[in-house]
């Protein structure tokens, strides 16, 4: 990430005391000028303007749907989706007794099917949220995160409105309005903005661990107008955590997955691994195998053959997990693709920064199933 040396003046634009250099040393958000925008306009007469359009595609929005369903298991929640707009992404299968949207337009809150009570709140104006006390048990943030002024303060606030166990969740991607969003969110990689997420939870204090889910890397729908010009659906990011003082015997929140991808069970996956070697087909997804020639290396040679057979279906639950487990061992910005290895007729791993990495050595293809090589 930029790397901007503290000072008592940078510090000022973040509303951190001086002392969180050192905690936070270098960080981003303590530089010049962090939170200003292109646009340092009205919000109000910014957002004035009615935008009733889906910001992500139809798989992205699909997989915010199934993170906050994933995540919320209260019974009858009470909700805030903070700086909303006119879908909220709650399932249906949640039921709260009650949710308020809190966003700019009162029209598109107004048309907000989700939506119990419609607030105008400028939070980037004022950050202390029109609530009392542990009122919400969940509150959400869906692709408007990159748009905070004074993303501390108003963490600091969601955690006054959150009951002790409750979940603050903040969901986005790569697409913003670039004139409102801060510098620092512009100027940061898709990896360096979760590092940011989670440390405005940690400024905020209170919270637990934050945790995080990743999806990236999948086929764009087809039917998506931008299909033509971009291959890979829109990422989505979630950093989330609950707010410190629950009960210790609540229920503990399961880590989302994309457990809808799966094609077969880990039983079936084994069963066609030791079949592997006479169908050639991938065990996770049954798209036929690429032969793929290893590489030169000049530093060793890492396989003793010539050639192996890679799956590359960009679909592939292999791959498409591995974004996520990848993030969870500290990696944000690869997954893998299987490989077979066919002298030692075994499987393994082999790690892609993206969809068309290893591609060029493909010379002979044997994949059905949609790719990006």
């Amino acid at each position: 990430m930029p790397a901007d040396s503290c000072n008592e003046a940078e510090m000022m634009v973040s509303g951190e005391p001086l002392k969180q250099c050192q905690q936070y040393p270098c960080s981003p958000m303590d530089a010049r000028d962090a939170f200003k925008r292109l646009d340092e306009g009205d919000d109000g007469e910014y957002y004035a303007q009615d935008r009733m359009v889906s910001h992500l595609d139809s798989l992205a929005l699909r997989t915010v749907t199934s993170v906050i369903g994933q995540l919320v298991i209260e019974e009858s929640p009470v909700i805030l989706d903070l700086m909303a707009s006119w879908d909220s992404h709650i399932p249906a299968d949640i039921r709260p007794s009650r949710v308020v949207g809190l966003g700019l337009n009162l029209r598109e809150l107004s048309a907000n099917p989700s939506v119990d009570d419609a607030v105008v709140h400028d939070i980037n104006r004022d950050p202390r949220l029109p609530f009392g006390d542990d009122i919400f048990d969940v509150v959400l943030n869906t692709v408007s995160v990159d748009y905070l002024t004074r993303p501390v303060d108003v963490f600091k606030d969601v955690a006054r409105v959150l009951r002790p166990g409750g979940l603050f969740l903040v969901v986005f991607s790569n697409r913003m309005f670039p004139d409102k969003a801060v510098r620092v969110w512009c100027d940061s990689s898709e990896e360096e903005r979760v590092i940011l997420v989670e440390e405005f939870f940690s400024r905020a204090g209170g919270f637990e661990k934050p945790q995080t889910f990743v999806s990236r890397g999948r086929p764009r729908p087809r039917d998506d107008k931008y299909a033509d010009h971009l291959s890979t659906s829109d990422p989505i990011y979630a950093v989330y955590a609950e707010w410190i003082g629950g009960h210790a015997d609540r229920t503990p929140r399961p880590q989302p997955v994309l457990g809808s991808e799966m094609v077969f069970s880990p039983e079936e996956v084994q069963q066609r691994k030791r079949r592997i070697k006479e169908t050639l087909r991938c065990p996770h997804c049954d798209g036929r195998l690429d032969k793929w020639t290893v590489p030169d290396n000049p530093f060793g040679q890492t396989w003793d053959n010539e050639h192996m057979y890679v799956c590359f279906n960009d679909a592939c639950p292999y791959f498409v997990g591995g974004w996520q487990h990848m993030s969870q061992q500290g990696n944000r910005s690869a997954s893998y693709r299987l490989m077979y290895n066919p002298e030692k007729d075994t499987c393994s791993p082999i790690p892609v920064p993206g969809l068309t990495a290893l591609c060029e050595s493909i010379v002979e293809e044997g994949k059905e199933d949609g790719g990006d090589c």
